[in-house]
């Protein structure tokens, strides 16, 4: 079995003449945790959004478990086990969290008629092991709606390992959530490469997190791959701290 999860190769993408991702190459290792830094606008979220199918790429390519995977839908690639969250979540507000979880069972493992089907009862407790995780289980009947946004981000991302995915793409997963619950997040978060061995890539602003978590990091600035390698490495990358940190 590959060392690599995600394998993209030369991947370039425009929107209306205007490039967003220009000939960026980069490899995410299985079982790690990758970071993805860069200014606004440098074109972290269009290459996210090409991973998981939401646009098709210009050139290039991008193989998933040493497939390719550039010309397949946004379902087909979920069902291969490759998931994204968002920066605004995406749950289903009016149902209960119990529910929203039930409602995130594999989708690769099952059909559209499925998701109506009555669920098993290893299906809740798995449900219900899983908002332990993510600290929600006393919430587990409360409408997802009326959880802080904090809480919701922390409910997607338990919807997320619902699906056991193998690798899991998380944009900004702690933008906007209070400060008191960051290092509970990123402790989970952790704890899911550790323990169920998911692969992680995530975007992220907040650089005390990313420098912290990350095995690996990857550095975009107008539209290009600008630098790689350990936070070490990156923390004192020159270019970095001019294109990156120095806009801060």
């Amino acid at each position: 079995m590959s060392d690599s999860v995600i394998e993209i190769a030369g991947v370039s993408k425009s929107f209306g003449g205007v490039a967003a991702n220009r000939d960026i190459s980069l490899t995410v290792e299985r079982g790690k945790i990758t970071g993805l830094i860069g200014p606004n606008g440098s074109g972290k979220t269009t290459l996210f959004n090409s991973i998981v199918g939401y646009h098709p790429i210009d050139a290039g390519s991008i193989r998933f478990e040493g497939c390719e995977i550039s010309k397949l839908t946004v379902q087909q690639i979920a069902r291969r086990g490759l998931l994204r969250t968002f920066q605004q979540t995406r749950i289903y507000g009016r149902m209960n969290c119990i529910d929203n979880m039930l409602i995130s069972v594999p989708h690769r493992k099952m059909g559209l008629l499925d998701m109506f089907a009555r669920h098993s009862r290893p299906e809740l407790e798995k449900a219900e092991q899983l908002l332990a995780f993510v600290g929600l289980y006393e919430k587990r009947f409360l409408r997802a709606g009326s959880l802080s946004f904090g809480q919701q981000k922390l409910l997607e991302f338990a919807m997320a390992l619902m699906n056991e995915p193998a690798a899991l793409l998380l944009d900004e997963p702690t933008a906007g959530i209070n400060p008191t619950l960051i290092n509970g997040l990123i402790d989970r978060l952790k704890r899911a490469n550790s323990e169920f061995g998911i692969t992680l890539v995530i975007v992220e602003h907040n650089m005390r997190v990313i420098m912290n978590m990350a095995d690996k990091i990857y550095c975009l600035a107008h539209g290009q791959l600008l630098a790689a390698g350990t936070p070490e490495t990156i923390r004192s990358d020159q270019r970095v701290i001019d294109a990156y940190l120095g806009a801060h």
